[in-house]
């Protein structure tokens, strides 16, 4: 009896791939990635200096590489100094028959302390602070590229930038169009109390801002980051809560400490209890939002980030006011309401003299429609399976229990997924691989269109958009 082929995964089917990439086509492809370039683009752009609100410089390099391969960039921001760039491929205007637009993104900001003495003193070790990957990428002795800028996320956004130069090396045109884009502030920060306004904003000058103001209309979306190979169209939000709780300060000389601490009049003394019942209250709201979908599963997560209490030059009486502030993530089904009731009642149990609760942040979680966002989904498997000869799978828990710019697409429904290289320590193999997926999902996507110009054309956009 003949071996039967693997089942087709049910969250995945390649035969809805919008367009079927031929053999010979993934093979032109295949010939047109230079590994060795690759790994220089990214450890390149990976050793740009590219913390949170300090993008400029790798959004430049970006456009300057863009321009030069001929992907027409433009830079759109809130901010001068933080600018979306977006490139483009594809777009028959002649011939063929309409393809459907595919959206790349990936963000220029990277993981790591804020530079800033003055907070990264009260959250990291001197030994945390010293590890030279939060910025510096290298290929090690056992050909691994080392660094957090390339893990997240500029080892995805050099493969797909050099997914598109691969199809256009291999004159291999698109009928619909490919955006390539670089963004801001997907990591962060937020503006949350003395630090407000446009400087600490993160995510709502990034994906948000190409969104609405960066001149593109996907039909889909692929978020470019390390998932291991596996892919999912769903996202987990978050919501940040302070609890303040408070109490009455008491001129030292004069204070009677009470024998138990849940007596003192100092709220800061109040904190054991109160971590105790929100503890148990975030274990059990965990274990109540895990989701199971087609898509794979959501293991929201709760954490207490910081505390504030008091302030240290001024120390003569205690305080009155102690603060503890929540990081609670949403799956895409859950309102920053339902964490803020269970808060609300935890905190209620607990003796203390008052308290309030606010939520800072609010950014819920999103999901594609299954039937919405299959086509995409069957492109990437059948791009997987030309690519690596093997079936694409759901990507694991800890993918979609984050933020990822796919939300952001998914909140305005246009289909979105997130997918990519390993996120730890990728070889370079591993890159070419990835970057052979996102040319051949291009293609499968966006349809074979005419042959592409030679590199150094103009936009239609000139070289950039003023600033809004």
């Amino acid at each position: 009896m003949a071996d039967m082929p693997d089942p087709v995964p049910t969250f995945a089917d390649p035969a809805k791939a919008p367009y079927a990439v031929s053999e010979a086509e993934r093979a032109a492809i295949a010939a047109a990635i230079d590994s060795d370039e690759l790994v220089e683009l990214a450890l390149t752009l990976g050793n740009i200096p590219s913390r949170s609100r300090e993008e400029l410089a790798a959004a430049e390099f970006v456009h300057a590489w863009m321009a030069k391969e001929g992907f027409n960039p433009r830079k759109v921001g809130a901010t001068p100094e933080r600018p979306n760039v977006i490139g483009e491929y594809g777009g028959s205007v002649r011939g063929g028959g309409r393809g459907a637009n595919l959206l790349f993104t990936a963000h220029l900001d990277t993981e790591s302390p804020s530079g800033l003495p003055e907070h990264d003193k009260f959250r990291y070790r001197d030994s945390t602070l010293a590890d030279p990957e939060w910025t510096q990428c290298w290929l090690d002795e056992d050909g691994r590229l080392r660094g957090y800028p390339i893990s997240n996320d500029r080892g995805p956004m050099s493969c797909f930038l050099i997914a598109a130069k691969a199809l256009k090396k291999a004159g291999i045109g698109l009928s619909g169009k490919t955006w390539l884009t670089a963004c801001p502030g997907e990591i962060g920060p937020e503006p949350i109390e003395e630090f407000s306004g446009i400087g600490w904003n993160g995510k709502d000058i990034g994906a948000h801002y190409l969104f609405h103001h960066g001149g593109v209309a996907p039909d889909y979306v692929i978020a470019a980051e390390g998932t291991d190979f596996g892919l999912t169209w769903q996202g987990c939000g978050y919501a940040l809560y302070r609890v303040r709780i408070f109490g009455q300060g008491v001129f030292s000389p004069i204070l009677d400490a009470p024998v138990d601490p849940r007596a003192h009049p100092n709220p800061i003394y109040r904190l054991g209890a109160v971590i105790e019942a929100l503890h148990a209250w975030g274990l059990k709201f965990e274990a109540d939002s895990i989701m199971e979908t087609a898509s794979g599963a959501i293991h929201p997560k709760v954490q207490i980030a910081s505390v504030r209490g008091g302030m240290p030059i001024d120390f003569g009486a205690g305080t009155e006011v102690c603060a503890l502030y929540i990081d609670v993530s949403l799956n895409p089904r859950q309102k920053a309401a339902d964490a803020y009731h269970g808060i609300m009642e935890a905190m209620r149990g607990v003796d203390v003299q008052d308290f309030d609760v606010e939520p800072m942040v609010v950014r819920h979680g999103f999901e594609a429609r299954p039937s919405e966002v299959a086509p995409l989904v069957g492109a990437v498997d059948a791009a997987t399976r030309l690519a690596r000869g093997t079936a694409l799978e759901p990507a694991h828990p800890v993918f979609s229990s984050m933020w990822r710019d796919h939300n952001v697409f998914n909140m305005h429904r246009v289909p979105a997924v997130t997918t990519g290289m390993p996120r730890w320590r990728p070889t370079p193999a591993d890159m070419a691989s990835s970057a052979l997926v996102y040319a051949l999902t291009m293609l499968a996507v966006c349809g074979r269109g005419e042959a592409p110009a030679a590199a150094g054309g103009t936009s239609v956009y000139g070289n950039e958009t003023p600033f809004e």
